[in-house]
Order: structure tokens, then C-alpha cells, then sequence
């Protein structure tokens, strides 16, 4: 999972994932985003939480002692002169703990009388030098075409104005 998001610059190992993707039981059409923390332990298992305060305490201090961990949830960013709707992504790789990668995906909210998904921002890339910046963008990306149903809604409400 880290290994695609971020990149890494070493020999990548195989995807040791279990088929079952937490991720693929999202559903998000433009409404609130339950927030979670999705996280592999080191037996490969892999776990979902679902509170922004739980989900911050835990990817700070991995007592899930998890090899990876990326959270999930609803906020509100600067983009130019006005804050606007975000879904928050903060990601850490364990192998390197003091590196933080946070990434927003801005929106318009379906209440707006139209859901739009906008440019993804990097907001942190802290302390994060093994990491391969393209890459982790470029993965992104691939795990976006890679869903589905998710890449059809961000094709269809995709507005790069923003």
C-alpha cells in the first residue's frame, strides 16, 4: 500500500495485501465521509477504525503496530481566498516513523446542487526523503482508475477548476 503511495525508492516487495480491500466498502457520493483509519498489521492483517480523534491517536503512535496506515476523513481547506470541502488523506510508512505525507482531495458537496471532485493537493511532506514524490502522486492516480465505481464518479464529477 505504502510502497505504491509513496514510492519508495528500495525494491518494492509483492503486494502482500489480502484480497478483501477495506477501502472497496466506501461509499461516497459527495455526502460526509465516515472517517477511518485503515492500517496492516504486521501479520499482514488489516484493520478499520472508524473516528478522526481515535484515527489520529493511532497513526501517531502505531499501537496497532501497523507496517502501514493511511486515515480518512471529511475537512475543510485554504484554496485560494476561501476554505473549501476536503477529504483529508494523512499517510505513514512505519519503516520510516517521523515521515508524515498528507494529501487533500477538494470537493464541492452534492448540498451545492451539484457534487464536484477537484485537483488533489499535497498539504505535508515532512521528513519524507525516502520517498519518491512522483510516484506517490502517480500511485494515487493508479488506485483511482483502479477502482471502479470510484473512478467513475471522480470522471464524471471532475471539475479542475479548482
Amino acid at each position: 500500500m505504502f510502497e505504491k503511495l509513496f514510492g519508495r525508492r528500495s525494491k518494492i516487495p509483492p503486494d502482500p495485501f489480502p484480497e478483501r480491500d477495506p477501502f472497496s466498502e466506501v461509499r461516497w457520493d459527495g455526502e460526509t465521509l465516515i472517517p477511518m483509519l485503515a492500517y496492516i498489521t504486521a501479520d499482514d492483517e488489516r484493520k478499520v477504525a472508524t473516528s478522526v480523534a481515535l484515527g489520529k491517536e493511532k497513526l501517531e503512535s502505531n499501537e496497532m503496530d501497523a507496517n502501514d496506515a493511511v486515515l480518512l476523513y471529511d475537512g475543510r481547506i485554504p484554496l485560494g481566498n476561501e476554505k473549501v470541502d476536503a477529504i483529508i488523506i494523512e499517510m505513514r510508512a512505519y519503516f520510516s516513523p517521523d515521515s508524515e505525507a498528507v494529501m487533500a482531495v477538494p470537493y464541492t458537496p452534492k448540498t451545492s446542487g451539484k457534487f464536484r471532485v477537484h485537483k488533489p493537493k499535497l498539504l505535508g511532506w515532512k521528513r519524507c526523503d525516502d520517498f519518491d514524490m512522483y510516484a506517490a502522486l502517480q500511485s494515487f492516480f493508479e488506485g483511482v482508475d483502479g477502482h471502479e465505481k470510484g473512478a467513475k464518479i471522480w470522471n464524471d464529477c471532475l471539475d479542475e477548476s479548482k
